[in-house]
């Protein structure tokens, strides 16, 4: 596995061939490319007498996922609205990273919940001018399930169809690699070889799965547990692949522009996302159902117990970006010639971050040699 201390990337472009694969890419767990306005939450009380901040508004963009769960809960009960005093959170939900990036980079939509692909390759196509990962959010939260009548141990992996939600994306990436680790070959455009790699949106898996069309999936959580629930097994976490069994799955990020001429309200921002995700490690089964209730008024479905319950306690929050998995997440693109290496120095700015954590009494965290200088 590549050491996450590996030398800092070359500067260099995404190749123009692989720019239209990644962009097209997934954050963490993508259903669909809409986006909707989140009246409920919009709706978090705003006290009348309250100060507004340098905007008077701030949009927040993020997915009905779990490993969303900040922003779930932080906008949900009014986490985050409470640090922002009069300047009013408009929320908005998105099922793929594309649309969200599409939001961002076209004015209308200011800070963002989103994986680590999507955040590389606009950051890259952008030639670093249109966003900045401000803080982590989630790691962990991905799994290998299969069939096991099929599948039995790592080995027999090989020859058998394993989905991923789309070429390119976060959890397609970490297979290609681990196929390579394992000495087998794949071509990474069409998804063939030693091992047939189906790109199967999550949303169709389980079915994809039900059907027997494939033999197993590397996904996110909730699909993961989805499978389980219809008797897959996990055959492997992808949190053992990883030191101090940690990798980024979901990033904050926020508009240049909009970090520029509005600190003060990115800052209230992180202050609502740290104090969410202390409330979120100190009572995790009242988080669980408040993730769970933020996720019914979104989809008007709540997840079973079967499913939730497996999957909440895989998906750690936390503020730290994680930065040297997401360098890392980058090498093994390249090594999968999905991109050539691109220059990702200046892609975290944690400033306000890290003087959040400090107020709160706790540690920095790194940006792993690729923040702003």
């Amino acid at each position: 596995m590549p050491a996450t201390t590996r030398t800092t990337l070359r500067r260099s472009l995404v190749a123009a061939a692989a720019v239209p694969v990644l962009i097209g890419a997934l954050a963490s767990c993508g259903y669909g490319s809409e986006a909707k306005k989140d009246d409920a939450a919009e709706k978090a009380p705003v006290a009348a007498d309250a100060k507004k901040l340098s905007a008077p508004e701030v949009r927040i963009g993020y997915f009905p996922n779990l490993t969303h769960a900040t922003a779930l809960i932080g906008v949900k009960d009014g986490l985050i609205q409470k640090e922002l005093g009069g300047t009013v959170l408009k929320p908005q939900t998105f099922n793929a990273g594309p649309s969200e990036i599409e939001a961002l980079n076209g004015g209308s939509l200011d800070i963002g919940f989103i994986g680590p692909s999507p955040s590389i390759n606009a950051y890259v196509k952008s030639k670093g001018k249109n966003l900045r990962i401000i803080s982590g959010s989630a790691s962990g939260g991905v799994k290998l399930v299969v069939n096991p009548d099929k599948i039995k141990t790592l080995d027999d992996v090989k020859g058998k169809r394993i989905a991923t939600p789309q070429k390119g994306n976060t959890q397609d990436v970490a297979l290609l690699n681990w196929i390579a680790e394992k000495g087998w070959s794949v071509d990474p455009e069409s998804g063939k070889g030693d091992v047939s790699v189906v790109r199967t949106d999550n949303k169709v898996t389980p079915d994809a799965y039900k059907s027997g069309s494939i033999d197993g999936a590397w996904v996110p959580e909730p699909t993961a547990s989805k499978l389980v629930s219809q008797g897959a097994s996990v055959l492997l976490d992808e949190t053992s692949l990883w030191p101090d069994k940690k990798f980024v799955i979901t990033n904050i990020i926020v508009s240049q522009k909009f970090l520029s001429e509005h600190p003060d309200v990115v800052e209230a921002v992180l202050r609502g996302t740290v104090k969410t995700n202390a409330w979120i490690n100190a009572n995790p089964d009242k988080a669980k159902a408040s993730a769970n209730a933020a996720l019914e008024a979104e989809s008007g479905k709540a997840l079973a117990a079967k499913v939730i319950d497996p999957a909440w306690p895989s998906i750690a929050i936390t503020n730290d970006p994680l930065a040297a998995t997401l360098k890392t997440q980058s090498e093994w693109a390249v090594k999968a010639k999905l991109i050539d290496q691109p220059d990702l120095a200046g892609i975290y700015d944690l400033k306000l971050l890290n003087k959040v954590l400090k107020e709160a009494g706790q540690p920095e965290v790194s940006d792993a040699g690729l923040g702003v200088k």
